[in-house]
């Protein structure tokens, strides 16, 4: 049986790539990959002690592991003697030219990430934002879902929301109503506040902290207005906010306090016919 010759086998070829050139790589891609487990397990542990939210915790990972294996890829190819320079301008044209057709998709991504790591908002969150208000019904990276008060599905795109001003009404727990109603000149300011303390109190939900306030706020044509201001629950404000409403009616009509409303009086001139 003849000797077996390493160094012939090694100084073989495939193409324009030897054996032992093959080997070299094999053991550097197997090098690569050792590296990339320990620097994802590092990765994975960094995130966890972050405050991160769990899903742009999941994004960064998928990204770190997107990033690792590219680096692997190209320091495997050097290590076939491989000439990278036209590889490299290759994919830089090709990344050029996929940035460009996915600008929208990765402002929107990024700002996905914004609002799942900065929480703004959170599911469920009534909010508003150019215009547009409802309850938040999803958030993924591209688009954050509203349901409107009259049952329809808005997508606003993560970038407008991002960069626009955006107010949430339940995210401090609590929210306060005003109701405006005007009195005629001839009630008395405090019966009229007596009868608006009556229907704060016969309205269910109304939060004792902060109290309730009634205060006369202004002066009218016809009647003095009076500003009545209570808080209630996210939850609950709506209800309260109706329910106020129809007691305050009510309480006034019990008062007999008169509701005064716009009138025009005609004065005819001259002599009857």
């Amino acid at each position: 049986m003849g000797n077996f010759d390493v160094g012939a086998l090694l100084s073989a070829s495939v193409g324009r790539v030897s054996v032992g050139d093959i080997l070299t790589a094999l053991i550097v891609l197997a090098v690569c990959l050792v590296v990339i487990r320990l620097l994802m397990k590092l990765a994975r542990r960094l995130l966890s002690a972050s405050r991160l939210d769990g899903r742009v915790q999941k994004y960064l990972l998928s990204g770190i592991r997107l990033v690792l294996y590219l680096l692997s890829a190209i320091i495997v190819v050097e290590s076939l003697d491989i000439n990278m320079t036209s590889l490299v301008a290759l994919l830089s044209v090709a990344s050029l030219g996929v940035t460009l057709a996915a600008e929208d998709v990765l402002s929107n991504v990024a700002g996905g990430l914004v609002i799942l790591s900065a929480h703004p908002f959170a599911i469920g969150d009534y909010i508003e934002v150019s215009g547009t208000s409802g309850a938040v019904e999803e958030i993924t990276l591209n688009y954050t879902k509203l349901v409107t008060p009259d049952g329809l599905l808005v997508m606003l795109p993560n970038k407008s929301l991002a960069n626009s001003q955006m107010t949430n009404y339940t995210a401090l727990g609590r929210r306060r109503i005003t109701w405006k109603i005007s009195a005629a000149y001839d009630a008395p300011t405090e019966t009229v506040k007596d009868a608006c303390r009556k229907a704060l109190a016969a309205t269910e939900n109304v939060l004792e902290d902060p109290a309730p306030t009634v205060r006369l706020s202004a002066y009218g044509g016809s009647g003095i207005e009076y500003t009545v201001y209570c808080w209630a629950s996210s939850e609950d404000y709506w209800e309260v906010h109706f329910a106020l409403a129809e007691n305050l009616r009510a309480a006034f009509g019990e008062a007999g306090v008169e509701i005064p409303y716009k009138k025009l009086d005609v004065h005819i001139l001259g002599d009857n016919p």
